[in-house]
């Protein structure tokens, strides 16, 4: 036995039983938090429900099925962004399928930050 492990049952044998409850129920809140932060740094990252584009799609559908394939991005930080190109397509007369590339390459920019988070 190591002598950290005697030093350790030496000081629960000279505690009365509710201090050694309490440093029991101590050491498992620190095995929990411990099992936490390794579930954190190990936790999987969501993948996107890509679906195939739509023939003729348009711009506000495919922002839909953008938001739905990348269901785990928050959403306000495209916003802005998705916006812009919408704002491009609606009053500046941008095409729609050119549109719908540029959207479809910021949703995957915004997934690889997220992967890298």
């Amino acid at each position: 036995m190591s002598a950290q492990r005697r030093r350790l049952l030496e000081l629960f044998n000279s505690m009365d039983q509710q201090q050694q409850q309490s440093l029991l129920d101590y050491a498992a809140f620190i095995h929990h938090q411990s099992s936490l932060d390794k579930d954190s740094n190990t936790q999987e990252k969501l993948v996107p429900l890509k679906t195939e584009r739509p023939d003729n799609e348009n711009v506000v559908n495919a922002i839909k099925r953008l938001r739905k394939a990348y269901f785990m991005l928050n959403t306000d930080n495209l916003l802005n962004e998705s916006s812009t190109l919408m704002a491009e397509f609606m009053l500046q007369g941008r095409e729609a399928d050119a549109v719908i590339d540029d959207l479809e390459q910021l949703f995957e920019k915004h997934y690889k930050q997220y992967l890298e988070s």
